[in-house]
């Protein structure tokens, strides 16, 4: 095991004014399942691109192993899968290879079909293999569960248990929960490690500094000792109590206990101030502010209704009659593995034109609000934008900036914002909308875990009616009221 350490780092791009990261001072193992996470535009992407030496970092980053950046850029997908296996490893051992296929739960004879031909989840597991078999690196693991299927992740994560040496970029908080063993959280202002997995970790340290961090940690530890205190005085008292049965000087043991009890309840009250007082300086800074929506009751029950559908594109059938029905009210999700049709479902609904033989049904003037799994419509100026989709602008921002999208960067062209803050611009303007039904599709991907907590609030409290397909388990299992799942040709 050797050791990273960041020593008062500082970086800020050239022509702004605003620090990325000040005076920042970690020390990482090589070993650890580090799970690196913060809000959209907090500076992952740029951490991981000074530990690789794209940035200078001004010799504030030590260590004595190299970095190996996943996913990797792949310029012929029409190779064979296991030519692309000897371009990223030179000098493979192929037993090596199979190994990790079987670690990983792959068949071995896609090595020998072109690699295009691969589903999303199948690509991502065969890279991750290529990088941990490349010896001596350390792995920067960027976003490895976007648009892949729940079977694929499930055997991503049971394969990223097996490993060490990582740091982990994710928003899904699934892989989070069962892989990394320490979290490293990039918030405005300062930069947190903490040991344990997601589950464990509680996200309202942004915005403090180690100073109070600590005083937190003695705080709570405070209150957790004035528990302990009152419990074993309280014993100690019902103990006694329990003894007055059959003693030899009843009188005096009776009033030996009730001075005992009297000093627990004493005790216990104090407990209960202190606690109360303590309590008062625990804060939680970080709080996300609360979204709204504007849902509408629709006039007729049932909205959509799909009868004995089959999709198909030239003479493939993605499937055939498939039957199911949403209701107002209902929060319907679609489950199926990646190809099995589920984006063509909602692009169907929303009146694109996908083949299919007439087995659907929508609402005369359903008022729908939809957003696409893909970003190319986040262009031009917030105005024209809201302009564009006929939304009220004031409400538009205002959401985009309890969802952590910073003020200054709503007035540049939208199409220069990131991944993440294309899909926030997408699920602001759709929440903005007044609408019978939301139809989402991945609306989650690339999202920090704050935002899909935020919005998994919103929609439990203003319960529209919903048709969504997402790979966030957890969001399904929270906001679901049905599930559909497709069937396997």
């Amino acid at each position: 095991m050797s050791q990273i350490q960041i020593n008062n780092l500082n970086f800020i791009y050239p022509g702004q004014t605003e620090y990325i990261f000040k005076n920042v001072n970690l020390t990482l193992d090589t070993d650890w399942k580090l799970g690196l996470i913060g809000r959209n535009g907090s500076g992952k992407t740029t951490l991981l691109k000074l530990l690789l030496g794209e940035y200078e970092s001004n010799n504030a980053i030590s260590k004595n192993i190299e970095f190996e950046y996943f996913p990797y850029e792949i310029k012929n997908e029409n190779d064979l899968t296991i030519n692309i296996a000897y371009k990223i490893l030179p000098n493979l051992e192929e037993w090596r290879l199979y190994k990790e296929l079987n670690l990983i739960k792959m068949d071995a004879n896609i090595l020998y079909r072109n690699f295009s031909t691969l589903s999303g989840g199948e690509m991502i597991k065969f890279l991750l293999i290529c990088a941990f078999l490349k010896e001596n690196k350390f792995l920067l693991i960027d976003e490895p569960t976007n648009h892949i299927d729940e079977e694929s992740k499930d055997s991503l994560i049971e394969y990223l248990k097996q490993k060490k040496g990582f740091i982990l970029v994710s928003h899904d908080r699934k892989i989070l929960n069962e892989v990394v063993d320490h979290i490293l959280y990039i918030g405005k202002q300062n930069i947190t490690l903490e040991q344990g997995t997601y589950n464990s970790w509680k996200f309202n340290k942004t915005n403090r500094d180690n100073n109070e961090i600590e005083q937190n940690k003695r705080l709570k530890n405070d209150i957790m000792k004035l528990d302990e205190i009152a419990k074993k005085t309280e014993n100690w008292s019902n103990a006694v109590e329990k003894s007055k049965k059959g003693a030899v000087d009843k009188g005096h043991v009776g009033h030996q206990a009730a001075k005992m009890m009297k000093r627990a309840k004493v005790l216990e009250s104090r407990r209960d101030k202190k606690i109360e007082e303590k309590t008062g300086l625990l804060k939680d800074i970080d709080i996300s502010p609360d979204l709204q929506m504007k849902p509408l009751i629709a006039s007729r029950k049932n909205l959509i209704l799909v009868q004995n559908l089959s999709i198909f594109y030239d003479k493939k059938i993605l499937f055939k009659n498939l039957n199911f029905e949403i209701n107002s009210g209902e929060r319907v999700a679609i489950e199926g593995k990646n190809g099995s049709g589920k984006s063509s479902i909602v692009k169907l609904i929303v009146g694109e034109n996908i083949p299919n033989n007439k087995g659907l049904k929508v609402m005369p003037n359903l008022k729908i609000s939809y957003v696409s799994q893909m970003t190319d419509e986040v262009k031009g100026t917030i105005s024209e934008y809201a302009r564009y989709n006929n939304v009220d602008e004031g409400i538009f921002r205002a959401m985009l900036q309890k969802l952590g999208v910073d003020k200054e960067k709503l007035d540049k062209n939208l199409s220069d914002l990131s991944e993440g803050q294309k899909k926030k611009v997408m699920i602001a303007r759709s929440i903005s909308e007044d609408s019978e039904i939301y139809i989402w599709d991945e609306p989650l991907n690339y999202l920090d875990i704050q935002s899909r907590e935020q919005i998994e609030n919103m929609i439990l409290k203003y319960e529209p009616t919903m048709l969504f397909i997402e790979h966030d388990n957890v969001f399904i299992n929270k906001i679901a009221t049905k599930v559909i799942q497709l069937p396997e040709e």
